[in-house]
């Protein structure tokens, strides 16, 4: 099951659930340093075992700067999930501006080698701090 309040999509019964967090004790606003935690859960809804291997990332700031963020597996892990089962994990991202958006792929390998991406959908990175605007 999906994270409840969380941003959520589905490519080849693989299911990304998002949820973000603004980290105010973390963020300094009068320095331009807004941080966020994100919460992931990946559920494996197919037939077949997936390892995830590969993640890309795009993350804009309020000003339409992007950032790219490519490389292996997710917090220090390539996990492999069996049907009906799930992986999840926290990580973060600082930004300069009180908003921004993330989205991406993960890259997937099957048992037999084949590959394929799965949609991370698109969240926004909203804090108390801007000026009436949200993503």
């Amino acid at each position: 099951m999906s994270l409840p309040n969380a941003y959520a999509e589905t490519t080849d019964a693989i299911t990304i659930s998002v949820e973000p967090f603004y980290l105010e004790d973390q963020s300094a606003p009068e320095d331009g340093h807004f941080v966020w935690a994100y919460h992931v859960k990946i559920e494996n809804n197919g037939k077949e075992t997936v390892r995830l291997m590969t993640r890309h990332w795009r993350i804009t700031d309020s000003l339409g700067k992007v950032q790219e963020v490519l490389g292996d597996g997710v917090v220090g892990e390539q996990p492999v999930l069996n049907p009906g089962a799930s992986f999840e994990y926290t990580s973060g991202t600082p930004l300069s501006t009180p908003s921004g958006i993330m989205s991406g792929t993960y890259n997937m390998e099957k048992p037999g080698g084949d590959r394929f991406d799965v949609t991370i959908p698109a969240f926004s990175l909203d804090s108390p701090h801007q000026v009436g605007q949200i993503n």
